[in-house]
């Protein structure tokens, strides 16, 4: 008997392995709707844990549209099976997921005791088609960018001036500057506002995929092959946002160049031409000098493109807008979450106005969204609802020598050149001695302040002669 059991324990884990295996989402439920089965692709495919699944009825789990209803439920109500049925529900976290399910019920001795099924993810896919042919989506005009600084100003005028012509346009920027917000107020300001707009990024396809997608297809070009438009195409009349144009490989940009040069496109595997009016705006987020120097983005593609060029500057370069901004997004997630937040302490408006900004317009709107999700009936966002890695940063930069204190040195010595390696030397010797002083000339704490291994801090005494003591 003990080894009957141990062999069913083996099969088991054995046809849980398989299961993981597969790539495909399998899950299964008895005949009350209770989950029996879930494997790792389901997991993945629906962003949940197994724990929040197994031993749950689906319908306590998951959520379906009014007009769907679980496929798995319709397999265990009417005893019959589907194939290839698209289904879009929303895990436990309000994720929309899509899928395409075969869903069959299952029978042991003619008693119906559950049903399964085998799902494929085409989530992906669905995200790209709605993005791309969504023209609702371009909901953003010229007042939609918020600001009053001169640097703010001033791009938006150039922009406003480009909505007079259709000729193409090189937007610049760093991430999370609102390069789109200024490439669909273009679009809604011009004579194309009533034809399509549609948005592409570059990177988030592999360059097989990318190509067919802005060209289309010919039937028989290849294997599965069928007549397609691409996003030249489904743009005809209206605008098509190339977003990252600097992550297509050096071909795809010579091909788009031609396209830009002929205003007509040839579909993968056709022999024909067919004429497009398409204006096109692309955006990079770094300059495109340096992509050029660095191979990332042909010249002759960069002078087609450039006709009109926007940089938009960084939050850094336009502090005094942060004020309006920040209003924005909490007038934007006090309608979202139900809350009635006021505004920022003292202490949490300094610190915005002291911080660099690396991740720009989009890097504050995270910072007071994930604020505002934390705090409960506060009316005011404090330093302590800001998130850790926003307060980690604050305080590695408050900790760093100030650069006026490197202008003060250069000031009182400006009669003074010597050699880079020589002055690195100095100010590193200089430095160690002031934090040694400051820790009472402890190697460990010294070494911590540093960010430095003791060993570390002891090998740089050693090649600096500096006495410990």
């Amino acid at each position: 008997m003990e080894k009957t059991k141990n062999d069913l324990l083996y099969l088991t884990r054995m046809y849980k392995r398989i299961l993981d295996e597969v790539d495909v989402g399998v899950h299964a439920v008895d005949e009350t709707g209770k989950t029996i089965i879930y494997n790792k692709k389901m997991m993945q495919m629906e962003s949940m844990d197994i724990h929040d699944v197994m031993d749950k009825n689906l319908l306590d789990v998951f959520m379906f549209k009014d007009d769907q209803s679980s496929t798995l439920v319709k397999a265990l109500q009417e005893k019959k099976e589907t194939i290839n049925v698209k289904q879009t529900y929303f895990n436990n976290k309000g994720r929309e997921v899509t899928t395409i399910n075969n869903t069959i019920p299952i029978y042991l001795d003619e008693n119906l005791k559950g049903a399964v099924e085998i799902a494929k993810d085409v989530t992906k896919l669905e995200r790209l088609i709605k993005g791309n042919l969504n023209r609702e989506s371009t909901k953003y005009t010229f007042d939609s960018i918020i600001g009053t600084s001169p640097a703010i100003l001033e791009v938006k005028e150039s922009a406003k001036r480009a909505t007079r012509t259709s000729s193409y346009v090189l937007i610049v920027g760093d991430t999370g500057t609102g390069k789109e917000l200024f490439a669909q107020s273009i679009h809604n300001a011009s004579g194309r506002l009533s034809a399509p707009f549609i948005s592409q990024n570059c990177a988030a396809l592999p360059d097989n995929l990318i190509e067919s997608l802005l060209f289309g297809t010919k039937r028989g070009a290849f294997t599965g092959a069928v007549d397609t438009p691409g996003l030249f195409e489904q743009a005809n009349g209206g605008t098509l946002l190339l977003d990252e144009i600097n992550s297509l490989n050096l071909n795809l940009q010579a091909k788009l160049l031609r396209v830009l040069q002929e205003k007509t496109i040839r579909r993968i595997g056709d022999t024909k031409d067919t004429p497009i009016d398409v204006r096109v705006i692309a955006n990079m987020n770094e300059d495109p000098i340096d992509a050029i120097a660095n191979n990332r983005l042909r010249k002759d593609l960069y002078y087609r493109l450039g006709v009109v060029t926007i940089f938009v500057p960084p939050l850094k370069d336009r502090k005094e807008d942060i004020p309006l901004l920040v209003a924005h997004f909490i007038d934007k997630y006090n309608e979202r979450f139900q809350m009635n937040v006021k505004g920022l302490s003292e202490e949490v408006h300094l610190s915005f106005l002291e911080y660099d900004w690396h991740g720009n317009v989009r890097e504050l709107e995270h910072i007071i969204e994930a604020a505002m999700n934390i705090m409960m009936d506060e009316e005011v966002i404090m330093y302590s609802h800001l998130p850790y890695q926003y307060r980690s940063k604050l305080q590695l930069k408050e900790r760093m020598m100030p650069l006026s204190t490197v202008d003060t040195f250069l000031k009182e010595n400006s009669d003074v050149t010597i050699p880079l390696k020589d002055q690195m030397e100095l100010f590193e010797k200089t430095y160690i001695e002031h934090v040694l002083k400051k820790n009472d000339f402890n190697i460990s704490r010294a070494a911590k302040s540093l960010g430095l291994s003791r060993q570390s801090l002891q090998y740089r005494l050693k090649k600096l002669s500096l006495d410990s003591k």
